[in-house]
């Protein structure tokens, strides 16, 4: 059945990829993302391109995740457009890498900004039309790293997917007798096909970074091929895409809560599993098993 999507964070990786295969899948999907007009111009013009090139429904749209009045327009023109909305995808997001030390408090605020409250801004305008509908689908782009492996310099944006996934773990439950599904995806450590480490933001203090680039010398080069080489051959972004159209296409009522994407196992899916099934077991033990 067609759906109206909108992916936050669109303009590459997992939410580029995800929005070209849900198109493909006959769904209308607009790919939310920032300065439309300027920086992100030959992202939207290639979008066009492959909607015109496929006959199909993938509308790139202005919406930045870190502002309201950006959200608002965004969400009034689908629906001036549809008439509806089924699924939100929060995809939208930032990595850093370095020291944890050598960011200063401002950093970590707007790398929490980005990848956590921004999740917030868009679930308060979108909710309400769910919630009135009785039906949708949240789905929540997580990462491997909130319970598996986790190499140094890389701390701030770890903790930010892990407050980012507790948000939603807190969310399936209360929007569960809505009516609204929850599903979390949680890509593995994918080197390529995204814009992940090449778009990654460095610490603001250079003295601090520097004192520990000497115990820690070349150390995200060596964390970079050590994952590539912990990956099977082919393991490329576009299989999280395809996850992410086996849960859209799911019917509702049926689709997984936690889905892992990890060629390389870092161990996330075995703890999940355990922290997952404790949620159940502990629901049902303080009376509200209808939540699972």
């Amino acid at each position: 059945m067609k759906q109206v999507i909108i992916i936050t964070g669109a303009s590459s990786g997992f939410g580029a990829l995800s929005a070209r295969s849900l198109a493909l899948a006959g769904n209308i999907v607009y790919a939310g993302m920032r300065e439309t007009t300027q920086r992100n111009r030959p992202q939207v013009l290639a979008a066009q391109e492959f909607a015109q090139t496929n006959q199909v429904q993938l509308l790139p749209i202005e919406l930045d995740v870190n502002s309201e009045t950006s959200i608002q327009a965004a969400v009034d023109q689908v629906i001036a457009e549809q008439g509806q909305l089924d699924v939100i995808m929060h995809n939208a997001g930032h990595m850093v890498v370095g020291p944890a030390e050598a960011f200063t408090p401002a950093q970590v605020a707007e790398l929490y900004d980005i990848n956590v409250i921004s999740t917030q801004r868009v679930n308060r305008i979108v909710l309400p039309l769910l919630r009135k509908q009785q039906h949708g689908l949240v789905l929540w782009v997580s990462s491997s790293s909130v319970k598996g492996g986790t190499p140094p310099y890389l701390a701030p944006y770890f903790a930010a997917k892990a407050g980012m996934d507790a948000l939603a773990v807190s969310y399936a439950a209360e929007l569960k007798r809505f009516g609204v599904e929850t599903s979390i995806i949680v890509p593995g450590s994918f080197t390529s096909g995204t814009n992940h480490f090449q778009h990654a933001g460095h610490p603001a203090d250079d003295a601090v970074a520097a004192e520990y680039d000497s115990k820690y010398p070349n150390l995200m080069q060596q964390v970079g091929e050590k994952l590539a080489q912990l990956a099977p051959s082919g393991s490329s972004a576009q299989l999280v895409a395809d996850e992410v159209v086996k849960i859209v296409s799911t019917p509702a009522g049926q689709r997984p809560y936690r889905v892992h994407v990890d060629p390389a196992d870092d161990g996330s899916e075995k703890v999940s599993d355990v922290a997952d099934a404790n949620r159940a077991a502990f629901l049902e033990r303080i009376g509200l098993a209808d939540l699972i």
